[in-house]
């Protein structure tokens, strides 16, 4: 069936994920469940669900795309028949010469077969307001792929917390036939409740596209504290569903002739201006067009 035809239950959840794998695992098991109990067709995990600890520690838990957290989302994914989101966890790298792990969603489909992974692009290195830093890029290497995978005919756009603030990314995705965007995170509480929900919407209105943002939420065992408000926004940017502050999920449905239409309405993708792309590369890469022109 095609997606203008189509009607998607979206599920996202929120955890509060902490040091013990085996306990993060089985609660992430548990909200999949509920999920797809609440007849959700998509569910998605957070960023981190596996193992919230500092960069080093989750550094040292990291595993391969055939370790024990895919293998167990996989079954999960095939049993209750949903096309599943692993938000992110820690993909032990083959490269030689860096053995910093990967930041990795994995998209499953509902036979449990992965059908896109996903490195982080954008690695969170910052220093904020209140005297915090961080420094992703640190322990996690960055990945290279802009990742959209099409299943049952709906193609889905990957990305990951931080990627949020990158405009082009999801541009591109939008340009690549993405239809729903995933963007699990662990945003901070100092950057979330100002900037959570804003970039959730403009993401969705720019590319008139539907998101799906599964999050942390609450006090971690690192001595860090995520924003949550794990939410699902349409492509007219309305929060259809917004979390509240505990562990749970939350569900909403895409209907994609409603999308169509706000495509039809304001046909933004027709109105491109190739041109202004690539003014923005030339000031990126410093040539002619980083300087402002007047007359």
């Amino acid at each position: 069936m095609s997606e203008s035809k189509r009607i998607l239950r979206l599920a996202a959840i929120q955890m509060c994920s902490g040091q013990d794998l085996d306990r993060n695992l089985r609660r992430a098991v548990e909200f999949i469940h509920a999920g797809a109990d609440r007849g959700a067709d998509v569910v998605a995990l957070p960023e981190n669900f596996a193992f919230m600890g500092s960069d080093r520690e989750r550094a040292d838990v990291a595993q391969e795309l055939d370790g024990r957290i895919v293998t167990e989302l996989r079954k999960v994914a095939r049993e209750r028949s949903v096309i599943l989101l692993a938000g992110s966890y820690l993909e032990r790298s083959r490269q030689s010469g860096d053995t910093r792990p990967f930041n990795t969603s994995v998209l499953f489909d509902r036979q449990g077969e992965i059908v896109a992974v996903y490195r982080k692009l954008y690695l969170f290195d910052v220093c904020l307001a209140d005297g915090s830093s961080y420094r992703e890029s640190e322990y996690i290497q960055p990945g290279s792929e802009v990742v959209v995978a099409r299943t049952e005919g709906v193609s889905f756009g990957l990305s990951i917390c931080y990627d949020l603030r990158f405009p082009e990314l999801y541009r591109v995705l939008a340009l690549r036939g993405a239809r729903v965007v995933f963007v699990p995170a662990a945003f901070t509480l100092l950057t979330g409740k100002d900037h959570w929900i804003p970039l959730l919407r403009a993401r969705a209105i720019e590319n008139q596209i539907s998101v799906v943002a599964p999050a942390q939420y609450g006090l971690h065992e690192a001595h860090r504290q995520t924003y949550g408000h794990a939410a699902i926004v349409d492509s007219w940017g309305t929060v259809l569903a917004q979390a509240p502050e505990q562990e749970c999920v939350v569900c909403a449905d895409v209907d994609f002739a409603y999308q169509e239409d706000v495509r039809r309405r304001i046909p933004v993708f027709e109105h491109l201006r190739m041109e202004v792309f690539e003014q923005a590369f030339q000031a990126v890469r410093g040539g002619p067009g980083a300087k402002n022109r007047t007359g």
